[in-house]
């Protein structure tokens, strides 16, 4: 995973720039969906400003949700121990 991480940072820093480089990366199963297949950002949003996250009855897989919240707490975690 690491060699992984490695990799896409430094193919975000050749395309995007050193401006958009991510400090951290984590892998999750899966991004919360709609049944047509669109990232419903709006969800990722409200988990990453804390707020509720509002209808989910068109998502394909809810446990996405709960993933993507696993992995928020985890950068926070990492993000309070770094100051």
């Amino acid at each position: 995973m690491e060699i992984l991480k490695k990799e896409l940072r430094e193919h975000v820093r050749q395309v995007i720039g050193p401006v958009a480089t991510p400090d951290e990366i984590y892998f999750v199963q899966s991004l919360p969906k709609t049944r047509s297949g669109k990232i419903m950002r709006r969800v990722l949003k409200a988990v990453s400003m804390g707020a509720p996250i509002g209808d989910v009855s068109t998502l394909e897989d809810e446990g996405s949700v709960e993933e993507v919240k696993r992995a928020y707490e985890e950068l926070k975690k990492l993000i309070k121990a770094n100051t």
